[in-house]
């Protein structure tokens, strides 16, 4: 399926967010992206192309730095991340929504929930990351990256998903501790669906089960998929997220 063209919306005079929606029938269906991913990815286009088949009311869009959206992925940080995703559900949504979110899209999911917890039917958190920063990446980083970044303020890093290595900055760190919520009782109450691959390299099975035992909706389930990686766009994958939203519809 080849890429489509997409709207812009203006949050500021600086932030301008690409993003892709479809009309259709309630509840609404948003899906947040992970760690430099846009919003063109297989699970992103699979769930897209079930709304358009269904009927269902469906949008997607890029953070600040990331795919078509404005600005300079350094200049991102996980408040402004969930700030653009506050913005797209207050300005482009209507009515209930079911909140998608993939890796950091999962933590950025839960922070919208929270702000906006009269918005939201449902949740659905693949291979979720929350905290990951601190949690993950910070803990990958040698002796010698770690004095660079204190020194610098940056530091390049590479990946197995991208060509290129991509740039890190100390406030990105700093600043995701005011939104960290594992350990802390997450105050969200409507039905939470967490799918993690037990073949995650990325990001341990056990944090979907670290995050649900922390949020005090009493309507929670977690979903080991055995053969699921990180990315959970195989094919029986990509047919249990389908499954989900089917049974939260």
């Amino acid at each position: 399926m080849s890429k489509l063209v997409p709207k812009f919306f203006n949050e500021s005079p600086e932030t301008r967010i690409a993003y892709q929606k479809l009309s259709g029938s309630s509840p609404g269906i948003i899906f947040l992206g992970g760690f430099m991913s846009d919003m063109f990815g297989t699970k992103a286009t699979e769930i897209y192309k079930f709304c358009k088949k269904t009927k269902k009311s469906f949008l997607r869009f890029d953070y600040l730095g990331h795919g078509q959206s404005s600005g300079s992925f350094q200049d991102g940080t996980i408040g402004k991340w969930r700030n653009n995703a506050i913005s797209i559900l207050d300005h482009l949504t209507t009515g209930p929504q079911i909140l998608i979110g993939s890796s950091m899209g999962a933590w950025i999911m839960m922070l919208t929930a929270i702000a906006k917890p009269k918005r939201i039917r449902a949740l659905i958190g693949l291979a979720s990351a929350p905290d990951f920063t601190t949690q993950l990446l910070l803990k990958t980083l040698s002796k010698v990256q770690l004095a660079k970044l204190k020194r610098e303020g940056q530091i390049k890093i590479a990946s197995e998903y991208i060509d290129e290595p991509y740039l890190i900055t100390r406030n990105l760190f700093d600043e995701s501790k005011r939104h960290c919520i594992l350990g802390k009782k997450v105050k969200i109450h409507c039905p939470i669906r967490l799918l993690h691959g037990l073949k995650d390299k990325d990001v341990p099975p056990l944090f979907s089960l670290r995050l649900a035992n922390n949020i005090v909706s009493k309507d929670i389930t977690v979903t080991f998929i055995k053969n699921g990686d990180h990315r959970l766009s195989d094919k029986n994958s990509l047919k249990q997220i389908l499954n989900t939203l089917r049974d939260l519809f």
